[in-house]
């Protein structure tokens, strides 16, 4: 909030020279109305906040639909709002199913904007239904998000930072790592130092101290993941590590799942193809940078992904070749700040940007202005 009140100071159009030279010509910018806010569980203040203050900001009014799982935390955000002396009208919340919500949202001709972010077969329904009516669209979907560990790499570094940006929050983000191409020369010292780390994670209640990672969001989404682990057993990739339901103790109670790890996974599997959003990692060895790069490309999806390497020239062509909107070099493919543009290529995003100064180019509409005497 306090970023976007501060872009909200800064200068939002150009002079543009005019052939005319007793007119003046300018840029400006305005709101676009009514935008629609459309979000998912996972992060239930993060991103609701990050669409809905540049929204406001630019001087639009919002509908926010949350998910049905979260809506008591939406609840909370609203209030904050008011608390602050926010308008009445300016952000109005709506809760219920997404397939009626959504649907109005998406279909509400005084809606002039609608910012999503969640499955991508929801998606492309309210692309479709926007540009059906002319109306301005944002999608943030899904996430297929490789790390590429060089065979020069600091391994203990690349290690720490694939089990952070895979596991941690049950790998229940659209940046989390999926797929782990490693250098074959250093394959087995990466897959040691990796499996002997995972196993000495503490998996509970994240209330508790000393758990690093908790359960799964639903029993829905825990069915999910454990369906997708079936499925990779089932088409031949080697379970190394985890796999099973936790149902010891307090945690009978709960949707928990180990850390789970595959190796000899081949491209055409559905855990190398499909986002699964759990704690699921698939190893592939390979050869050099190009085959890393063929195969990290080989996916519908690109929103994030890392490479740990010492050469400068691999990370140049790693920035040049990767298809992903997120780059990120010796760090985790997952992690957003919220100054810089955020989003995707291909199915992970639409056509636009979130976040940073990017926020504006959705918000808001250009005038070009002439004025003469």
């Amino acid at each position: 909030m306090r970023y976007y009140a501060g872009e909200g100071m800064r200068s939002i159009g150009e002079v543009i020279p005019s052939t005319d030279s007793e007119a003046l010509m300018f840029t400006t910018r305005v709101p676009l109305g009514v935008v629609g806010v459309i979000t998912p569980w996972n992060f239930p203040v993060a991103i609701p906040i990050w669409k809905i203050a540049p929204a406001i900001v630019y001087g639009n009014t919002v509908v926010f639909k949350p998910a049905q799982e979260t809506a008591v935390t939406a609840a909370k955000i609203v209030e904050c709002f008011d608390e602050a002396g926010l308008p009445a009208g300016v952000v109005n919340l709506v809760t219920g199913k997404g397939s009626v919500i959504g649907n109005a949202i998406a279909e509400h001709p005084h809606i002039h904007g609608i910012t999503f972010t969640g499955s991508n077969e929801v998606g492309k329904t309210i692309a479709q239904k926007a540009v059906a009516r002319g109306a301005k669209y944002q999608l943030e979907m899904g996430g297929k998000n490789p790390v590429i560990v060089l065979e020069d790499a600091d391994l203990d570094r690349a290690v720490e930072a694939t089990i952070s940006g895979g596991l941690r929050s049950t790998g229940q983000k659209c940046t989390a790592t999926s797929r782990v191409f490693v250098q074959r020369t250093i394959y087995d010292q990466f897959k040691e130092k990796l499996l002997a780390k995972v196993k000495q994670l503490n998996i509970g209640n994240g209330l508790e101290d000393g758990v690093w990672m908790g359960p799964c969001a639903s029993q829905k989404q825990l069915e999910t993941v454990l369906s997708y682990i079936q499925k990779g057993i089932e088409e031949g990739a080697t379970l190394v590590y985890g796999g099973q339901r936790l149902t010891d103790g307090e945690r009978a109670k709960g949707f928990y799942v180990q850390p789970t790890i595959f190796e000899n996974v081949s491209p055409d599997m559905t855990i190398a193809r499909e986002e699964i959003f759990g704690p699921v990692l698939a190893l592939i060895k390979v050869d050099s940078l190009e085959e890393a790069l063929s195969l990290a490309n080989d996916t519908p999806f690109g929103l994030s992904a890392s490479i740990f390497t010492q050469n400068i020239g691999k990370m140049l062509a790693f920035i040049q070749d990767i298809e992903a909107g997120l780059v990120r070099i010796n760090e985790e493919s997952a992690g957003v700040e919220l100054q810089a543009p955020f989003g995707g290529m291909k199915q992970s995003s639409s056509h636009s940007r979130e976040q940073g100064r990017a926020a504006i180019e959705f918000f808001t509409a250009i005038k070009t202005v002439l004025v003469k005497g």
